[in-house]
């Protein structure tokens, strides 16, 4: 991305992935928006598509997509967009800074940046790329895992955005919509289920009693998820809890890899699923 900007002469420049499949208003529905001069750069939707077939990768990265695109639309309807998917993502031309090749996620980064100088990212759910899910749940999590990895790894690079003075919305909307999703969340699974059994070893409570049961429940529902998965059986509420605890368990891996350096920033081709 970054040895190909210097031969970009236009004013706005649009990026998306060579396995997406773009909507033929997109790019019509994308510069719009720069009518704006508040518009530094406009966030396009992902949309995934699967087979008739699909099994819990297909289903799951279906639904997580749909969430996320909902974030973002809220995000944007209160201030900015918090970092756009590289799927389909457009800036103006001159506020593109080179993130240097260590960047591990290049498109969240680059967002951000083009924030913290007083633009807002907008977002446009009718320009959107097309894409097939994930063959299989072991190339998704070969996805989430370096996402995560980047994720931590962002942090640092834009650790200006903690600063809740400099940049009181945008701070507000990148700690609570991205770092406690990466920190907080998953951190506190392990906490809340052990925090639990201590209280429920201290004495009998029916209410953390039935928050315990819930709780073992939901992580049952997740497990048949994954058998069920594994054997090709179609039970897609099962896919709901499987795909979250898969999430937050790939954020876990993903912060190992960061921390350890083992996280390349070369994307590692994964498999994708075959439409008719």
């Amino acid at each position: 991305m970054n040895r190909a900007m210097k031969f970009v002469t236009t004013p706005y420049v649009i990026f998306s992935d060579a396995n997406t499949l773009l909507n033929p208003d997109s790019v019509k529905e994308i510069i719009k928006h720069y009518s704006d001069p508040r518009v530094g750069g406009v966030a396009g939707e992902k949309k995934i598509i699967t087979s008739t077939d699909a099994l819990a990768a297909g289903v799951g990265e279906g639904l997580y997509w749909k969430y996320e695109s909902f974030l973002k639309k809220m995000d944007a309807a209160f201030y900015s967009v918090v970092g756009a998917a590289g799927e389909l993502f457009s800036v103006r031309t001159d506020l593109f800074e080179d993130a240097g090749e260590h960047v591990i996620i290049e498109d969240f980064v680059q967002s951000l940046k083009i924030c913290m100088k007083g633009y807002i990212i907008q977002y446009e759910p009718n320009a959107f790329a097309i894409e097939s899910s994930s063959a299989s749940m072991k190339d998704e999590q070969k996805r989430k895992i370096r996402i995560s990895a980047g994720a931590f790894q962002a942090m640092i690079i834009v650790k200006d955005l903690f600063n809740i003075f400099k940049y009181p919305v945008l701070s507000f909307q990148f700690i609570s919509h991205r770092i406690l999703r990466w920190t907080l969340c998953p951190l506190c699974l392990v906490i809340l289920f052990i925090s639990n059994v201590a209280i429920l070893l201290q004495g009998k409570s029916s209410f953390y009693m039935l928050f315990f049961l819930a709780q073992v429940l939901f992580y049952i529902f997740a497990i048949i998820g994954w058998l069920f998965a594994n054997r090709n059986i179609m039970v897609k509420v099962l896919y709901i809890p499987y795909y979250f605890l898969f999430m937050n368990i790939s954020v876990f891996l993903g912060f190992y890899r960061f921390v350890k350096k083992k996280q390349t920033v070369i994307w590692e081709k994964a498999s994708r699923q075959k439409i008719d």
